[in-house]
């Protein structure tokens, strides 16, 4: 059923695309006719343009777990306070960007900043091709701005970094050996009410053999979170044996970035001018507030082209003042 429904969407989109050419076609007819269809043939040209667009993202989503649902992890980096309230300003950016797309999501697990920010965020994002375009957010992120922490205003850099993870269904078996699992129970941190913070309904489970360690504490009830915790572990599996077979071919990509702090893959720059620049498809955006209130669709497109086609959107200077 989920293909058919692929396969009458591609031909729905089929359908707009040449009724969208042959009213051009008439359009630019009449104009050379000597009808004035200046507008007309300006507002429909941006609205087929903005089609093509979406659909080409569409055509570039063609992995095996593309269309699936994602879990996201976003954890500070060394900082302190200015790193944690940059990985709060990322979990808004992606919340917001899900809101935009008209996806569901659920914050699995939240743990407070001391001061300000967060230490960790894990949330799912439940929508068509969530996971395939949230990997082109896979890494570490730079943040460069005048500290609101810095009684001197002066100016800091931040980084946080962003994992992205394929939400695995039923139909796909990852097998679980008990005997490799601890699984904790505590009381939960997080806002709630009394029932929340009373009870050890949070659930934190341990994988040995990988080192694994994913936790829950969102809902009242340990039952709950346990298989919310279950169903992020299942995840974090598959995408370690997919990442162990993606070793090999990785090795030859042009994009060597680690995850690891001091290798971004975007910079943010609100100081001393605005900027975000993608380091892999090279699109640079001068209106970061846009950006981080979650208006990611060019960033995504521009990395699904560069990762499809190695095409970047500009060239490899750098930024002034980098």
């Amino acid at each position: 059923m989920q293909e058919r429904k692929r396969l009458e969407q591609a031909i729905e989109n089929d359908t707009l695309v040449t009724r969208a050419v042959d009213d051009l076609d008439t359009m630019f007819e009449l104009a050379r006719e000597g009808e004035d269809m200046q507008a007309d043939i300006e507002r429909d040209l941006k609205t087929f343009r903005d089609t093509v667009e979406r659909l080409e993202t569409a055509m570039l989503l063609s992995g095996e777990n593309d269309a699936r649902n994602a879990i996201v992890t976003i954890h500070p980096g060394a900082g302190g306070t200015e790193s944690q309230d940059w990985a709060e300003m990322l979990l808004r950016m992606y919340l917001r960007w899900a809101e935009r797309e008209r996806f569901g999501t659920v914050i699995t697990d939240r743990l407070e900043g001391e001061g300000a920010g967060i230490k960790s965020a894990t949330f799912e994002v439940n929508g068509e091709n969530a996971y395939g375009l949230l990997q082109s957010e896979i890494g570490v992120h730079r943040l460069v701005r005048i500290s609101p922490f810095d009684a001197n205003a002066r100016r800091h850099t931040s980084f946080a970094s962003v994992f992205v993870y394929p939400q695995i269904d039923d139909e796909i078996k990852i097998e679980i050996n008990e005997k490799d699992l601890r699984i904790d129970t505590f009381r939960s941190s997080g806002a709630g009410g009394q029932h929340v913070n009373m009870t050890d309904s949070a659930v934190r489970i341990t994988h040995f053999p990988t080192g694994i360690v994913v936790q829950c504490q969102n809902e009242r009830s340990q039952h709950k979170n346990r298989d919310s915790a279950f169903k992020q572990l299942r995840a974090r599996l598959y995408e370690f044996e997919l990442e162990k077979k993606r070793v090999e071919s990785r090795k030859t990509e042009d994009s060597k970035l680690d995850i690891n702090f001091g290798s971004q893959i975007r910079n943010y720059v609100l100081a001393p001018y605005q900027l975000v620049k993608d380091l892999r498809s090279k699109l640079a955006l001068g209106n970061p507030d846009r950006v981080l209130d979650g208006d990611l669709d060019p960033l995504m497109h521009a990395y699904l082209v560069w990762r499809k086609t190695g095409k970047t959107a500009g060239d490899d200077k750098d930024e002034p003042g980098e």
